[in-house]
């Protein structure tokens, strides 16, 4: 196999031109017989990589670890966090390996990282590896996200390792994702130089974050509070998205918090069917922090975190700097608003949501509540009342008495906007799928998975990558879970 053809990747490796204590370098290790599951073409395109060679025989032993790729300089990142508001001093990638960096056709740097590569300096005793279900889970839910227009990491790959995986449950095939993502650089990334008064390495991840992320901000006479703005605007609008699609990442954790605004980890996370403000679906998140309702109120928590690590640059008097930094800390309540707004607003049909619409969405949503109505098709069946058909919207909300009056005022609030019906139904739908990754739908996906048969994982797929438009003959990848099969509980799968 030593002529064995290896894809091309064009890396350009910032991250590891940093100093060496932001790191560990060190190669995936081999698996037995790894075999491509899954190749994302479209993604590979935009790449500029070759989905033929990611295909290939060549390609399965690179992107499981077992054959090193020209150019690559793996490493594991280091970080800490606040896990469940407890703090952890070091952390880091414990199963991942970032290969290096790629430059897309669009000029955006992104990380190529194989998830499940093995045990690194960061692993705590664990294997690093990943079991194939929750590989398949995240390239699953992850491109969903992408194709509902969610920031988020990618799923290049999957690689089925020809090994078994032991957890508690037993053994499980095994799998590497290969993910990708704008950095995999994160609060708690921050926060673990922080911890260490190592003012040197908080400056320099500043300046590489800017110079990565936000751009614009390279020139602020505070480059610490432009960063910290930019983040805290990034975080406000993605949870914002989240929660206008229902769903719940169940472990944000400040270490699942990245500084480019990109949703990561797709642990313990769904998306809700009938709606209930307080839902909680991670199995380890007993007492409701990360609950749907939670989420803005988490990421502001978070957001102090990463203010605090960035203090030592924000001034050198200690109070002047708590006072500037609460200061742009402040500003979150109103952008997360803001952002909500524009989110809710939009999926109601309106062309320009304002302050004044709040009372609108919360109606609803407070109809949503008490009828428990599935919050995808409720939202959809605004399409079809916007068309003039009201049976589907009073299919899922059946109070009459609140419904008929929250109608009239609607239409009333449209026709301010001064687009016909038709218009406003087709602006509905653009942001209201008809898809997502139902839960028992994902579960069965993956128990096929581990049966070696991917051809519905493969046909899930296909539906999610286009949400918004109804497919015939797809219908039941839009209907709720049966009473006797919906998943009330899901797992981190680590």
């Amino acid at each position: 196999m030593d002529d064995l053809s290896l894809p091309q990747f064009p890396f350009d490796n910032s991250y590891a031109r940093l100093p060496e204590r932001f790191y560990t370098k060190q190669a995936p290790t081999p698996v037995a017989a790894p075999s491509i599951l899954a190749v994302n073409d479209a993604l590979a395109a935009d790449l500029g990589l070759d989905a033929a060679e990611l295909c290939s025989l060549g390609g399965a032993e690179a992107l499981s670890g077992n054959r090193p790729l020209p150019g690559a300089d793996p490493l594991a990142q280091v970080y800490a966090g606040h896990q469940f508001g407890g703090w952890s001093a070091q952390l880091g990638d414990g199963r991942a390996i970032l290969l290096g960096e790629v430059v897309g056709k669009d000029g955006k740097r992104r990380d190529i990282q194989l998830k499940g590569a093995g045990p690194t300096a960061y692993s705590r005793m664990g294997d690093g590896r990943a079991p194939l279900g929750p590989v398949l889970r995240e390239y699953l839910i992850s491109e969903a996200m992408a194709a509902l227009g969610v920031p988020t990491t990618r799923a290049l790959a999957a690689v089925w390792t020809g090994e078994a995986v032991y957890r508690e449950q037993g053994g499980f095939p095994g799998g590497v994702l290969t993910r990708v993502a704008a950095s995999h650089i994160r609060v708690g990334t921050f926060q673990f130089f922080g911890a260490r008064e190592d003012t040197d390495a908080l400056g320099l991840l500043v300046d590489h974050c800017i110079e990565r992320h936000y751009s614009e901000a390279f020139e602020a006479e505070n480059k610490a509070l432009a960063l910290l703005t930019a983040v805290l605007n990034a975080q406000a609008k993605l949870i914002a998205k989240w929660m206008g699609f229902g769903f719940i990442h169940g472990v944000m954790n400040t270490d699942n918090m990245t500084i480019s605004g990109e949703t990561i980890d797709y642990g313990p996370c769904a998306f809700m069917e009938g709606f209930d403000p307080k839902q909680v679906f991670s199995s380890i998140d007993q007492g409701g922090r990360y609950a749907y309702d939670m989420q803005p109120g988490i990421g502001h928590w978070n957001l102090s975190r990463l203010a605090g690590a960035l203090l030592p640059l924000v001034d050198e008097g200690g109070e002047k700097a708590v006072e500037k930094a609460q200061k742009t800390l402040d500003v979150f309540p109103a952008a997360f608003d803001a952002a909500w707004t524009d989110v809710a607003g939009r999926k109601l049909g309106l062309a320009a949501p304002g302050a004044e619409d709040k009372s609108l969405v919360n109606d609803l949503l407070t109809m949503m509540a008490a009828a428990k109505a599935d919050f995808t098709l409720t939202f959809r069946a605004l399409m079809n009342a916007a068309a003039g058909d009201e049976a589907p919207l009073r299919e899922h909300l059946t109070d009459t008495a609140t419904l008929d009056p929250w109608l009239v005022a609607w239409r009333a609030r449209l026709t301010e906007d001064g687009r016909d019906n038709a218009a406003v139904a087709e602006a509905i739908r653009q942001v209201s799928p008809i898809y997502i990754p139902r839960n028992h739908i994902v579960e069965d996906v993956i128990e096929a998975g581990l049966h070696e048969n991917f051809a519905p994982f493969h046909t899930m797929n296909e539906v999610l990558a286009d949400p918004f438009t109804e497919q015939p003959g797809k219908e039941a990848y839009a209907a709720p879970a049966p009473a006797d099969g919906a998943v009330h509980r899901t797992f981190c799968g680590t």
